[in-house]
């Protein structure tokens, strides 16, 4: 097993971990990135990026994220393959084991693993999520404009996304699997109350029908066991996000869902030293832009805390 000391430690890639890797490498922080599971993030799994400044004609996701780590490896960055599995966050300096390759001890640790969509485990689902198939209205909602399409989802979160998609396309379906919301008071009313959604309770997916793109929606009413298709061309899934903050529980405050705990303003958790950006601790806006804006301030504040430590 290889064993290292390195001044910062990037935990996860995606737009949060390559921009902290950007800005550590250009401060001569020498960071050293595990890049998990899956190199890039969730951007790999999404086709056109056209919200993110400074690709005015959109960018394809995987694409956009090689660009990311291409300029981060140009600053000097050491982006290895391998996925932390132990972590040791209250020891001095912090270790951390990546898998059964390296034990890694490091001064500062900048912590961007991201949060998974939550599926519904169907192989049609899989198989369309380049074809219409997608976990967030706000990314992908605007090539669906004056189409009709799926929401599935009973919360707050579902919601949203049902009235952003309303604004934007010709008809919107809710599959609300119990008999009644999750979600608030006001949201519901809202939802209810805007006239192109509808809302299916006690119904759940069946099959995402179609071999290249979405053309429609099986479902079956959990009561009476009736089927039916809905015609449709997106298919949204909004039944939560899953942080991937497991090997931190017990040594760094998170909030019921696993979701990281900062100060507000800055990117610090409750261990000195240990950052977090990104989605593990964003639950409210979870966009490519605001990923990498917070990796821009856990390297800056990586920056200061070696400074003030005397660190060099």
């Amino acid at each position: 097993m290889i064993k290292e000391h390195v001044k910062c430690l990037i935990i996860g890639s995606g737009p949060a971990g390559y921009t902290a890797a950007i800005y550590a490498a250009r401060a001569e922080m020498k960071p050293v990135m595990y890049a998990g599971l899956q190199p890039g993030g969730q951007l790999t799994e999404t086709t056109e990026v056209e919200n993110f400044p400074g690709y005015p004609e959109g960018i394809q996701g995987p694409e956009m994220m090689m660009e990311f780590r291409a300029q981060a490896e140009r600053f000097g960055t050491d982006i290895r393959d391998g996925l932390a599995t132990e972590a040791f966050l209250n020891e001095t300096p912090k270790r951390i084991l990546i898998e059964d390759k390296a034990e890694i001890t490091a001064d500062t640790v900048i912590i961007s693993t991201g949060a998974s969509a939550k599926w519904l485990g169907l192989e049609s689902e899989e198989r369309q999520k380049s074809g219409g198939v997608s976990a967030c209205a706000v990314c992908d909602g605007f090539f669906y404009r004056n189409q009709d399409v799926v929401v599935v989802g009973a919360g707050d979160s579902a919601c949203e996304e049902a009235m952003y998609l309303a604004k934007l396309c010709k008809n919107v379906t809710m599959l609300v699997r119990k008999e009644e919301f999750r979600a608030s008071k006001i949201m519901v009313q809202r939802t209810i109350d805007t006239e192109n959604i509808t809302v299916m309770f006690n119904t759940e997916t069946v099959e995402v029908l179609g071999d290249q793109v979405v053309e429609g929606i099986k479902y079956k009413n959990n009561k009476t066991n009736e089927e039916g298709v809905i015609s449709a061309t997106g298919f949204f899934l909004a039944i939560g996000h899953k942080p991937n903050t497991d090997i931190f529980k017990g040594q760094l405050d998170m909030d019921n869902i696993g979701y990281l705990n900062v100060t507000p303003g800055t990117t610090k958790t409750n261990i000195p030293g240990v950052y977090a950006a990104g989605d593990c601790a964003d639950k409210n806006y979870r966009q490519a832009v605001t990923a990498a804006g917070t990796g821009c301030m856990s390297a800056l504040d990586a920056e200061r805390f070696l400074a003030d430590n005397g660190i060099h």
